[in-house]
């Protein structure tokens, strides 16, 4: 028996969620319609046939940035992924507003190409739960979706783009969307099936390890003192870049290109307690 989104999320939730959303997704294929071309054979003026043309559609890039809601945790170490996505948009002119996804969501073009920007605002560990469910909705290949997140195992300021693969620290959110597209996957909906569903990029962002026997959990939710502070801005300049790069060179071609600058970057700055 075929899985559909109802199997997969439950009779309520989820599935009322995007029968809310139709028209939301029709107005933003309505925009993105004069960016599908059309090739026609020019043999028959007559002919109709799908012999003598074809439609290709460019599908749009998800950019995702993780962190968690609220006031309290704004400008923290857990929460660059959402400063990227914010001065992303900032740079792009594209307005983040609310979304039924659990997540802050807008829409734009960049370089010709549809991108779509999110928030979730679901905190951290249940990021899956919006961004799953969102990459069905637009029927988006996972190796359209990025994700940003901070990363303790790279210095503080250190970037690194992974056009698929590992997690890093983030065991927890970003196995949860791994998780969630797992079961998305089943929903014949979706492009297409994905053997293992990693297959999603990640913008990694360093921010150091915790001094000392410190928690990890507690140092995540602190600020940066002045000098961290600056690296990371400085490294979301970059990442706002490297960004640009995946939409115009895709994400193989921007992590050989990017990965290098930032291989030696703070290269002696390990310095955790920033």
């Amino acid at each position: 028996m075929a899985m559909t989104a109802a199997s997969v999320f439950g009779s309520g939730g989820c599935l009322e969620l995007l029968t809310s959303s139709k028209a939301m997704r029709g107005k933003l294929w309505t925009r993105l319609a004069p960016f599908i071309s059309k090739r026609h054979a020019s043999t028959s003026q007559t002919s109709l046939s799908s012999s003598s043309s074809s439609c290709s559609v460019i599908n749009p890039w998800l950019f995702v940035g993780l962190g968690n809601p609220g006031e309290k945790y704004q400008c923290t170490r857990h929460n660059v992924g959402f400063d990227m996505i914010d001065m992303f948009a900032q740079s792009q002119g594209i307005s983040l507003t609310r979304h039924p996804f659990k997540a802050l969501f807008g829409e734009g073009m960049v370089e010709g190409v549809p991108v779509l920007l999110a928030k979730p605002q679901t905190y951290m560990n249940l990021s899956g739960e919006s961004v799953g469910p969102l990459a069905a909705y637009y029927k988006l290949p996972l190796n359209r979706v990025l994700v940003a997140f901070d990363d303790m195992d790279l210095p503080c300021g250190v970037l690194r783009l992974q056009p698929k693969g590992g997690y890093g620290r983030h065991n927890g959110s970003v196995d949860f969307i791994i998780m969630c597209f797992n079961e998305l996957i089943r929903v014949k909906s979706l492009i297409y099936h994905f053997r293992k569903n990693r297959e999603f990029g990640r913008l990694r962002i360093g921010i150091g390890r915790p001094p000392g026997q410190m928690d990890p959990k507690a140092f995540v939710l602190q600020k940066f003192n002045k000098t961290g502070r600056e690296r990371i801005d400085s490294a979301i300049e970059e990442g706002v870049e490297i960004l640009k790069l995946v939409v115009t060179k895709g994400l193989t071609e921007a992590a050989r290109s990017s990965n290098v600058d930032q291989k030696y970057k703070h290269l002696t700055t390990h310095d955790m307690q920033l």
